[in-house]
């Protein structure tokens, strides 16, 4: 019987879908199965944020309260910080920038990394709304069994009101 358990056990934990890449991949952080971006294209720039009101296989909501997606603006600010130190660590690593005045590469690497970080900006806002959202909805391993938790302060009126 307990080598039936452990079996059971570590099947299930081989069945469990990774938290990184279920984030990377903007799917649902209580199923990690539906995607909650309705196009999988982030360079659709017209519907780059549009999301499923409800994930498509468990039923999730997206929108948890009125403005829920204000915080993302914290994240994407953190995650270009941390895009900016490691593209300048690399540009230091592999060219050798050194702080002179005859020296000029520094603007190169800036100039670069500008132009960087505004063509991954539409993967930024994504990866932020998908990693805010996981935040505050755990996995649920047996959502099929459970019943989804209504969010407590959505105003159906004041949805998509400003």
């Amino acid at each position: 019987m307990n080598n039936y358990l452990a079996t059971s056990m570590k099947n299930e934990q081989q069945r469990k879908p990774n938290y990184l890449l279920s984030t990377l991949s903007n799917k649902c952080p209580r199923c990690r199965e539906g995607y909650i971006f309705k196009t999988k294209n982030a360079y659709d720039l017209k519907h780059n944020v549009d999301m499923h009101e409800n994930c498509p296989v468990c039923g999730q909501p997206t929108e948890i309260e009125v403005g829920f997606y204000y915080g993302t603006g914290y994240v994407s600010y953190a995650l270009s910080v941390a895009f900016v130190v490691a593209s300048f660590v690399a540009w230091k690593v592999l060219i050798g920038v050194t702080f002179d005045i005859d020296d000029n590469r520094i603007f190169y690497w800036l100039g670069i990394t500008i132009a960087l970080l505004i063509v991954c900006q539409p993967l930024l806002m994504r990866l932020s709304r998908s990693l805010w959202l996981s935040w505050f909805v755990k996995y649920d391993p047996h959502w099929r069994e459970h019943q989804i938790e209504e969010p407590e302060r959505v105003i159906p009126g004041q949805m998509n009101n400003w």
